[in-house]
């Protein structure tokens, strides 16, 4: 049975290693018969969480700001698997990431019974670097309800654009894709 897929690219930069990834993740999840949406965070207007409490105080369904997170939010209870991709900075995921897993605490009980992936990129060439991250993805997951964790892509040692297209991780991606 055909399932539905939303890849979430947080990379500033389009055609980077993390976002190629992605693309080969929706490659494999498509060819296997998936209905695929890969959004690319930079392309949307996302503001920082206030804290505000609007979201808490009117069940989750609502968040007080008025930007293009409610469309994402819309979607992910309607998703099988969510793929959150990011590249490492500083060993952390980066800003966009990070301020969309925190605008998600506006749905985030409505977030239930999905698989997950994570997509990670870095330049250490050392795979333990990302343990941080790939924590830090765990961290978002606990707060779920019936959600499992799937798989991970560590990309190690992809700095530049186009680093990734020289490595195997593109097939990683492309398999994982291939077998959600």
């Amino acid at each position: 049975m055909a399932k539905k897929v939303l890849i979430i690219s947080s990379s500033p930069r389009k055609g980077g290693n993390s976002d190629v990834l992605c693309d080969e993740f929706a490659r494999g999840a498509k060819e296997a018969g998936n209905d695929v949406e890969k959004i690319f965070l930079k392309d949307k207007k996302i503001n920082y969480c206030t804290g505000c409490g609007f979201c808490n105080t009117n069940d989750y369904t609502a968040c007080s700001q008025n930007d293009d997170m409610k469309e994402i939010l819309d979607k992910m209870p309607e998703t099988d698997v969510i793929v959150f991709a990011t590249p490492v900075y500083f060993y952390t995921m980066c800003a966009q990431m990070k301020t969309f897993i925190d605008r998600c605490c506006a749905r985030y009980i409505k977030i239930t019974g999905k698989d997950f992936y994570f997509i990670m990129t870095a330049a250490d060439e050392n795979k333990n670097a990302m343990d941080r991250v790939l924590e830090e993805f765990r961290g978002f997951l606990v707060c779920l309800d019936d959600v499992s964790e799937k798989g991970a892509i560590c990309a190690a040692g992809v700095w530049q654009k186009g680093d990734i297209l020289s490595t195997d991780y593109i097939k990683e991606a492309y398999e994982k894709g291939k077998n959600v």
